[in-house]
């Protein structure tokens, strides 16, 4: 027996799927459906799919979006797209910077704790997320927080004579390494993006907003100075040539405190230690959830909005562990072994039809129904755009 779930509302695009608002028959609840379209096209956009399906079902943190469900998958020789259900949140971190809605400075603190919390989570099981950014982290009415998208996640690369992608995180909140064309990056990428953020939540705007790589790389110097040569180290000669021709710069850093009026003395040192430009110095998501500014952040999501922590008559019962570690790492081995579309195409079936074993019923699309039709035009419609912007 197969359920169809009820789509309701477009909530969000992006580049690797379209996602609704639906309900789930079997109890009502609300939650979302991420369409992921055209799956196995070619060899690195479906291996890519597969990370990211596979780390939804592995992640399981509050502060971390997962995998509720999986759509039942057709025959495979029809299988193109997949359907996933996660927990429905009503919107995100950049929708909240750009609205009329006053920011206190608990609301920055409470939502800094829980960005550090699920990173730390992340990092803990080796993964880089990549790409994170305001879009990305969504928000619900109670101001519970979680990560998601991880399209551009990755485990870590030990080997530092391996090359790894410049192609990622989006350029407002790329680290300086990644814009110096490094070839090998680590967990600092992600903390990186995080200063920015913490540093847009403060002044209500994008802290280095340019118009490519290069000017984003002026923009850093500009505020952070011109950094020392053994910063350099990874960079490429290019790079380096166009830091060092230029007149050394003295750091601007007390611009930071015009971010806003929450831009105190302990949210800039903070934010100063998340954008240092050798990321070798810059802090650790670990260490940033042990500074002070985020004492009254901790206090307030373990007082209210936790899961983690439980309340008895005698009152609040706490955990040991606030920041827990995923144990053990996330297995990227068997991306070594995939050399196929046809073979990453079984692999993602199985692995679907696995995940369904011994569970609740399973759910399918009925093609029939006129709130699917909808969801479908929608959904192709949005593909369109996003193929005619890569053709440009």
């Amino acid at each position: 027996m197969m359920v169809d779930p009820e789509p309701d509302r477009p909530i969000g695009y992006g580049a690797f799927g379209v996602v609704w608002s639906v309900t789930d028959p079997r109890d009502g609840s609300r939650v979302a459906l991420k369409k992921m379209p055209n799956v196995f096209q070619n060899l690195v956009s479906c291996k890519r799919v597969f990370r990211e399906l596979r780390m939804l079902c592995y992640f399981k943190h509050d502060n971390v979006l997962s995998a509720l469900d999986i759509l039942q998958p057709p025959q495979i020789d029809c299988f193109e797209e997949i359907y996933v259900i996660t927990e429905l949140m009503q919107s995100d971190l950049h929708k909240v910077i750009v609205s009329p809605q006053p920011l206190s400075s608990d609301h920055i603190k409470v939502f800094l704790y829980q960005i550090l919390r699920g990173l730390k989570y992340l990092h803990s099981a080796g993964v880089l997320h990549r790409d994170i950014k305001p879009g990305n982290l969504l928000v619900n009415s109670n101001c519970v927080l979680k990560i998601c998208d991880f399209g551009l996640a990755r485990v870590e690369e030990p080997d530092e004579s391996q090359h790894m992608t410049q192609e990622v995180v989006t350029q407002y909140y790329r680290a300086p390494e990644i814009l110096m064309g490094s070839r090998h990056y680590g967990r600092p990428i992600d903390i990186w993006s995080v200063g920015c953020i913490f540093a847009e939540l403060l002044g209500r705007r994008i802290l280095f907003q340019s118009q490519s790589p290069i000017q984003q790389l002026d923009l850093i110097t500009d505020l952070l100075g011109t950094p020392p040569v053994a910063a350099l180290r990874s960079a490429c000669e290019g790079a380096r040539a166009h830091i060092l021709r230029g007149s050394h710069k003295p750091p601007s850093l007390s611009v930071l405190y015009m971010l806003s009026g929450e831009a105190t003395h302990e949210a800039v040192h903070l934010l100063c230690r998340m954008l240092v430009f050798d990321p070798a110095k810059r802090i650790s998501a670990k260490d940033a959830l042990s500074h002070p500014y985020l004492d009254e952040g901790r206090l307030r999501y373990h007082t209210c909005m936790c899961t983690c922590c439980f309340s008895v008559s005698s009152g609040r019962i706490y955990t040991s562990d606030f920041e827990p570690r995923a144990d053990p790492k996330f297995d990227g081995s068997y991306e070594k072994n995939l050399a196929s579309v046809w073979q990453v195409k079984e692999l993602v079936h199985r692995f679907i039809l696995e995940q369904q074993h011994g569970k609740r019923v399973p759910l399918c699309i009925n093609p029939q129904s006129a709130a699917f039709k909808t969801f479908i035009r929608s959904t192709a419609w949005h593909s369109s755009k996003m193929s005619k912007k890569e053709e440009r």
